[in-house]
């Protein structure tokens, strides 16, 4: 199928095409005629296959058929989680409707409210916004949500773990109830059902892929890594690969500081970015970052979601995800378009039942890498595949063979004689599992 059996408008398709795309995803496919047709739609989609495309052109479609708006009022708003996606989805709008001469917008925290004010007084039809500065304009009486007549409801499920879920009741009490309201989302646990529940009409449901599905272009493997060592494994893997822009997670905002500073020490180009950022300070790490002044951008999760950035080759989740979900955010940052791209995940022993959590989420048994850098960095491997983990389970048998033999001088049952016996028992090949 191509853009145009999707019926979409002419002016719609010309802007497509200057963008490069002539294909529909699956799930712009699914999508575009159930919103096009004024349906509800709960959309869910791995990251990077999309989704904006998938309520964006549809939408546009429709202002462009419907009777032209007088007002000043937006009649599309459009929630997103963070405020690089907001922009992100503003600039798609802006793209795919640069021959339609719709008005759009986006609002956002951590920056001045005057240039926002200002383009909500000058009249839009559609409204971007994250729920926290869009609750404070309305607040202060600078927006009217009296004429929305579409709803989207961006990574939902990002907001919600955001906690968000208030604000989204609050702002939806002020739309009105006879709208179109669309969902879409990576991945769609039991909260965002129940959600869509609350604030859908029958609903076309469409998926695209598996749910929490990572995308089948991307690499993945782990190595088993102590904690400490992190630094230096991540220095070496940077420097030993082939890395063209390398985009690192850590769990924390004060690990991301610490990560990109150990980076540019080591003579490697990096920068974080992350929530304590000033707008101003996150756009030019982007920049930076796209634009391949520096090699390697650290961050926290807020950026799982919101980066769309072509050509980057590795995602590397120096500390692994507590949320199972959140690493299949994170990979998606790679392999974007069809192209292809590398995950690497540095696990520590407290990590391990992480990594058990995303394999049960994903059902995939990520790949171990081999010890290419050294034992003083990186430990031996532990498989992972369901015959060797039985084989762990019957390993104390073989250890309590082997230990009569090697701890024989200590006596068998003797705590001496167990601590003799586990160098002795490593040799062998006998590897505690952690």
């Amino acid at each position: 199928m191509t853009f145009a059996e999707l019926r979409l408008a002419e002016p719609l398709l010309r802007a497509v095409l200057a963008e490069g795309y002539s294909i529909p995803t699956p799930i712009q496919t699914q999508a575009i005629p159930h919103v096009m047709e004024g349906r509800d739609v709960l959309g869910c989609a791995q990251t990077g296959t999309g989704k904006t495309a998938a309520f964006a052109l549809p939408i546009l479609h429709r202002l462009m058929n419907a009777q032209r708006h007088t007002g000043r009022s937006p009649r599309v708003l459009v929630l997103s989680p963070t405020r690089e996606l907001a922009v992100q989805i503003n600039q798609s709008f802006a793209s795919y409707g640069r021959h339609t001469g719709q008005r759009h917008t986006v609002i956002y925290g951590g920056v001045s409210q005057h240039s926002q004010v200002q383009a909500l007084r000058s009249g839009i039809e559609i409204l971007v916004a994250t729920p926290g500065r869009l609750l404070d304009l309305m607040n202060q009486g600078h927006v009217d949500l009296s004429a929305i007549q579409v709803l989207v409801l961006d990574e939902s499920d990002q907001m919600l773990d955001m906690g968000f879920i208030h604000d989204i009741r609050r702002i939806v009490a002020r739309v009105p109830q006879a709208r179109q309201t669309l969902m879409f989302s990576a991945t769609m646990p039991a909260e965002i059902r129940q959600l869509a529940g609350s604030l859908l009409r029958n609903p076309a449901q469409v998926q695209a892929s598996p749910v929490a599905s990572t995308v089948k272009l991307v690499d993945q493997s782990v190595y088993f890594v102590e904690k400490a060592d992190k630094p230096a494994l991540l220095h070496r893997f940077v420097r030993g690969n082939s890395v063209a822009k390398a985009l690192v997670f850590t769990r924390t905002k004060h690990g991301a500081d610490k990560v990109a500073r150990k980076l540019t020490q080591g003579g490697i180009s990096a920068e974080a970015i992350h929530g304590n950022k000033s707008q101003n300070a996150r756009r030019r790490t982007m920049n930076n970052f796209s634009a391949g002044r520096i090699l390697v951008l650290v961050a926290s999760d807020l950026a799982a979601r919101g980066l769309d950035i072509d050509g980057i080759s590795h995602v590397i989740n120096y500390d692994m995800p507590n949320v199972p979900e959140i690493y299949v955010h994170r990979i998606g940052r790679t392999a974007r378009a069809g192209a292809s791209g590398i995950a690497i995940s540095f696990c520590d022993r407290e990590e391990r039942k992480h990594l058990r959590a995303i394999e049960q989420l994903t059902r995939l048994a990520i790949r171990v890498r081999d010890d290419q850098f050294g034992r003083s960095v990186v430990t031996q491997p532990v498989e992972l595949s369901k015959s060797q983990h039985q084989k762990t389970r019957v390993e104390p048998q073989r250890a309590k063979a082997a230990a009569s033999n090697v701890g024989r001088n200590f006596g068998r049952q003797s705590k001496a004689g167990h601590r003799g016996a586990r160098p002795a028992l490593r040799r062998r090949g006998y590897q505690k599992s952690w």
